[in-house]
């Protein structure tokens, strides 16, 4: 497919539909396909994760007509983008708000970076899918029924899926990244958990640590391919 040139990488051409509104009533935007829905991409569900907002919104700026097979959702939970936060404006971490089997009720936590304890604390909801950008979520892939999810999150470097698939797998020789199945430590109501139950292949990206630069040469072009539809 046709791409545009750098001077024109500044804005976006293409135009969004709004799929649901955020806990602060912010547009939860998705860029839909040109044809039918194979993938969905989708970014920013942990706020403190802004480059893989801005890593797929480069990528998107690049195309010049919608991707053929790939739906594109820049942020997921644009209010704890916009506010720094991991968790969304009620303090619940999206990604353990889903309704899988395993989800708990009991208090999460995370990292405040790599080399800290995990002792930040944000709540799984009040119930599995509580959250309005959650359920928001579930409904547009109801709607759009895709084969597989790429989630984009940062920065434990790795390609995490929990079955192998010819995704995962040329995603993970694309980029040298290894290819794992877990993140070393327990992820209850995860997306990838409820995404698995649907029968779905969920496949996620986690960039590593690095500037904006070194994303942008190493992991926007990636992007780029799965946009224009290479490889699923």
């Amino acid at each position: 497919m046709n791409l545009r040139s750098r001077q024109e990488w500044g804005t976006h051409s293409l135009k969004p539909d709004t799929y649901g509104r955020s806990r602060l009533g912010l547009p939860l935007e998705v860029w839909r396909p040109s044809g039918e829905c194979k993938l969905l991409l989708f970014a920013g569900i942990h706020g403190e994760e802004p480059e893989t907002t801005s890593a797929l919104s480069r990528a998107l700026r690049r195309l010049s007509d919608p991707s053929p097979h790939c739906a594109v959702v820049l942020a997921a939970n644009p209010d704890g983008l916009i506010r720094g936060t991991r968790g969304n404006a009620q303090g619940v971490d999206l990604n353990r708000n889903f309704p899988a089997s395993d989800w708990q009720p009991d208090p999460v936590t995370h990292r405040s970076t790599l080399d800290d304890p995990m002792d930040v604390v944000l709540s799984p909801g009040e119930h599995p899918g509580s959250e309005p950008e959650a359920e928001a979520l579930m409904s547009l892939i109801d709607g759009l029924k895709p084969n597989a999810v790429i989630a984009l999150h940062a920065p434990l470097a790795c390609i995490d899926e929990a079955s192998e698939t010819r995704l995962g797998t040329w995603i993970a020789e694309r980029t040298g990244l290894p290819l794992v199945n877990g993140v070393g430590y327990p992820t209850p109501g995860s997306f990838g958990s409820w995404g698995g139950e649907q029968g779905i292949a969920v496949v996620t990206y986690e960039f590593p640590l690095a500037s904006t630069d070194v994303l942008v040469h190493e992991h926007v072009p990636v992007l780029v391919e799965l946009l224009s539809n290479i490889q699923y």
